[in-house]
């Protein structure tokens, strides 16, 4: 048998990578006894994160990539000044991970997964996405028409991101294949119309998120420190134009421009070998007894029956807080729990009902559902497991100490975004991200909402989203390619660049913002990023043409 050299390569920059940070530990362990434990709130937090990304781009080993950042992790929390504890370092793994799977909030996002894989497979099997794609084929003539379409329903389902990724990917699967749209580029729309769409909406749970960062003793109305926010949150905005503005001029640029020329000319819409539920989709979407309503009316119910569990958490029903109070206050992982299994719930009488599904068809989907988002959910526990190892090392405080020596300049939006983007890529949540740094706005500026806090503030939360848009073990990401079933990272890799280049923008607009300190700036953003894209693809068209090569 002939040997696999890109697997032996691939398993020796692994190796390589794991010697030097076991190299880059037995340093911090000499300097950890010189010196107690520096270790904690320094540089050194960041290694995990660091090492378990790289590899993870380097040799597109997702699972093996962040089982070595969480080693290196243990390692190093357990360099303490007495010594170094191997048993504490090899049981920590373990215990972090346990912890994390034994979290409500994590265990309620895994059950909401299990019911809406569930779901997508009973809408499969149903024929109703199979119908859909042939309803929206006769409406949807183009591929512009084909990703404004998927645009627009990702900008409707403001809710809560998780809840956009997996239901704008289902509903909009059937069409895009149509249309020959790669699903790395699929998966690219759904990521951006999730965290940067419910980042700029008043009733989301990623509002409420913002909301209760505010610290408890602060006279700040969360709320409307929010509300004040969104005409400056320039990465959300710029996000969302681009991808009209990428649409309208069928632009592509990057790697997203090799997965796209092979989707249009060749129509592979995978480029790599790796293509996940591919078969999988086909088998499923050759039953054709569902009609449109099998895929519309579920998730219209699941859309709703979410509403109705997340105000029930923030506790409207019982008369304790009106609508937006309620969803301030709410539980979106109870919620989206509560919702989905509402909808599920509703499926089964309706499906059987409608005798497009049969009681053993209905009970296969439950095992075939859970089967497909097993991925997602070990890259998720991954992920957390790997947060919280950084966590616990204090890369809060490393951030904090930072920030602290910069109050006084006056690009602080610019450093706040900057430092944003790195911590949340570091560690795969946004919501940790301006967790940490909205305390740190509040507190240097007087009790009183100003222009200048919340142009800061903005910066905090667009650096969040951009990191978390880029890093491959966030969550959001990980849902984003199981939505548009796309290989994990392939999605990573032709997202990046396209997040690189909003955040350049922004970088340079909120330096402007913090001088003007009005919401004048936005629209010249808003076109500045137009207007780069139209360049760019002027550019490109002079350019001889070129093959498209696989990826």
């Amino acid at each position: 048998m002939r040997r696999n050299h890109g697997t032996t390569k691939k398993r020796l920059i692994i190796a390589v990578a794991f010697l030097l940070a076991m190299i880059a530990c037995t340093v911090a362990f000499a300097e950890g006894e010189e010196a107690g434990s520096n270790l904690y709130g320094t540089f050194w937090s960041l290694l995990p994160p660091i090492i378990a990304i790289g590899l993870a781009l380097i040799t597109k080993e997702v699972y093996t990539s962040l089982f070595v950042g969480i080693v290196v992790g243990c390692v190093l929390q357990n360099i303490t000044p007495n010594g170094f504890s191997l048993e504490h370092s090899v049981t920590g793994i373990f215990e972090m991970m346990t912890a994390k799977l034994g979290d409500g909030w994590n265990v309620g996002i895994l059950i909401f997964l299990v019911i809406l894989g569930i779901m997508v497979s009973l809408m499969n099997k149903a024929g109703g996405s199979a119908s859909f794609g042939k309803w929206a084929a006769n409406k949807i003539k183009t591929r512009a028409g084909a990703q404004l379409a998927t645009v627009a329903l990702g900008c409707l389902i403001f809710i809560d991101d998780y809840f956009n990724c997996l239901t704008v990917g289902s509903v909009m699967l059937p069409v895009t294949d149509k249309h020959k749209i790669s699903r790395a580029k699929l998966s690219y729309i759904i990521d951006a119309t999730a965290a940067p769409v419910c980042i700029i909406a008043p009733i989301s749970s990623w509002a409420a998120a913002v909301t209760s960062s505010v610290p408890d003793g602060s006279s700040i109305n969360g709320f409307v420190m929010f509300l004040e926010t969104i005409p400056y949150n320039f990465y959300a905005l710029l996000t969302i134009t681009m991808m009209i503005t990428l649409a309208l001029l069928d632009f592509d640029f990057g790697p997203m421009k090799i997965h796209e020329d092979n989707a249009k000319f060749r129509g592979d819409l995978f480029t790599t070998a790796a293509r996940p539920y591919g078969e999988a989709m086909d088998d499923e979407q050759t039953h054709y007894k569902g009609k449109v309503i099998d895929l519309v009316l579920p998730v219209i119910v699941l859309i709703a029956a979410c509403v109705c569990g997340m105000i029930y958490t923030g506790g409207f029903f019982h008369g304790e807080a009106n609508f937006v109070d309620a969803f301030a206050n709410s539980d979106a992982s109870v919620g989206l729990v509560l919702g989905s299994f509402i909808a599920l719930l509703f499926c089964f009488p309706f499906f059987l009902c409608r005798k497009v599904l049969n009681f053993k068809e209905f009970t296969d989907s439950i095992a075939e559902g859970f089967k497909a988002m097993v991925p997602a959910i070990l890259i998720l526990t991954f992920a957390w497991t790997l947060s919280g190892v950084t966590n616990a090392l204090g890369s809060d405080d490393f951030v904090k100490s930072i920030v602290g020596n910069s109050h006084n300049s006056p690009l602080l939006p610019t450093i706040l975004f900057l430092i944003g983007c790195g911590i949340s890529f570091a560690t795969g949540t946004s919501w940790g991200t301006f967790g940490i740094l909205i305390p740190i706005v509040v507190n240097i500026f007087p009790d009183e909402i100003s222009q200048m806090m919340c142009i800061t503030i903005a910066a905090c939360l667009g650096g969040a989203v951009m990191g978390d848009h880029c890093s491959p073990i966030s969550d959001t990401t990980i849902m984003a390619s199981t939505g548009g079933k796309s290989d994990h990272i392939n999605h990573v890799s032709t997202q990046l660049p396209y997040a690189c280049l909003v955040a350049a923008v922004c970088l340079v607009f909120y330096a402007i913002a913090s001088v003007v300190q009005s919401v004048i700036v936005t629209p010249f953003a808003i076109a500045a990023m137009v207007g780069i894209l139209f360049l760019m693809k002027k550019l490109q068209e002079k350019k001889a043409p070129s093959k498209s090569k696989k990826a």
